[in-house]
């Protein structure tokens, strides 16, 4: 089993499926990536119909502890990316 598909790869599969030139490819790649950043940086959501939904969530902050000296701490208030698979890409995964 495959463990990553890198950018370089997913350039190398829009050269071959479309016959672009394999510079192009990999600027497709970069520009669809920087797209999904910046949206994800603006807190908007990106969903890809028949793959998934990329949304920011913000966890507000809380208190916890440092497992090392067991001292509490407040952890600050953050932003974090979550991804939710389609129902379609659920199903192919888990039959």
């Amino acid at each position: 089993m495959k463990e990553n598909l890198t950018r370089k790869e997913l350039a190398q599969t829009i050269n071959d499926k479309l016959g672009i030139s394999q510079r192009s490819a990999g600027e497709l790649v970069d520009l669809v990536f920087s797209t999904l950043k910046q949206t994800l940086l603006d807190e908007e959501s990106v969903k890809l119909v028949q793959f998934g939904t990329f949304t920011v969530r913000n966890k507000a902050p809380r208190m916890g502890r440092n497992p090392r000296t067991g001292e509490t701490m407040e952890i600050a208030r953050r932003c974090m990316v979550s991804f939710k698979a389609s129902k379609n890409l659920r199903h192919k995964i888990n039959p």
